[in-house]
């Protein structure tokens, strides 16, 4: 497998065992499997997301908050058979959706499972943005709620804290074929989301002016009640952050 899933297109043979900017063999690796509770409330509602944590990232975010999955190579080696299991075990617990968190290098075995194993709920694609519109393609049909991230429009601190200066036009490329794909928000009775795309935003410090700028972007490429915005504040020197 030549390696192309992702904007960085590393070219490598993860079927070999070479790991690219992500870290990642072809073997799937996953670091945690729970009902997640702290998402936004229309994919948490009351009992939970059902998020798989997938080892290894294409990004480099400096503030990343789970470095030790992304970038330490935390995870466990699981078969295609086995996570259908754990979706599965995840729904019987009373998970509103599977939340596949960082999926972007593992595209073509998130696609795999659900040609192979349809799942009864939603399914959440949770992303930092950083996604082929080519490999997004792929997963039509198969994703029905987008989580994707737009951390920066601006390429110097987007090479600066994520070491990906073409972020901005990767991310905003690839959150409007989200959108194409689901079209405007969907939800069931209980106001959970069961279709439709959701923007996440953290504001950074010194960085509001940034914030401003995506903010500005949404409002004005999207019309109004398509997406959803999450703007968030949480914020914590993590990993190489000062």
């Amino acid at each position: 497998m030549k390696c192309d899933l992702c904007p960085r297109k590393c070219l490598v043979d993860r079927k070999k065992g070479e790991k690219g900017i992500c870290g990642q063999t072809e073997n799937l690796k996953v670091a945690r499997a729970a009902l997640h509770f702290w998402e936004e409330p229309c994919i948490s509602g009351e009992t939970g997301s059902g998020a798989v944590f997938f080892s290894g990232c294409n990004l480099g975010c400096v503030f990343c908050q789970n470095e030790k999955i992304s970038h330490r190579d935390f995870g466990r080696p699981i078969t295609l058979e086995r996570l259908a299991d754990i979706c599965h075990e995840l729904i019987a617990q009373g998970a509103h959706n599977l939340n596949f968190v960082n999926p972007t290098h593992y595209a073509h075995e998130v696609s795999n499972l659900l040609t192979e194993h349809p799942m009864p709920v939603p399914t959440v694609w949770n992303s930092g943005g950083y996604d082929r519109v080519e490999t997004l393609r792929g997963l039509e049909g198969k994703i029905q709620i987008y989580l994707p991230d737009l951390k920066y429009l601006d390429a110097e601190t987007a090479a600066k804290y994520s070491a990906a200066a073409d972020y901005p036009q990767v991310a905003q490329a690839a959150i409007e074929e989200m959108v194409r794909q689901t079209g405007p928000c969907q939800y069931d009775e209980n106001g959970l989301l069961v279709r439709g795309t959701v923007i996440r935003h953290l504001i950074l410090p010194g960085q509001v002016n940034g914030a401003k700028a995506v903010m500005d972007y949404v409002a004005g490429t999207f019309p109004p009640h398509t997406v959803l915005f999450s703007l968030m504040s949480q914020y914590t020197p993590f990993y190489k952050a000062a």
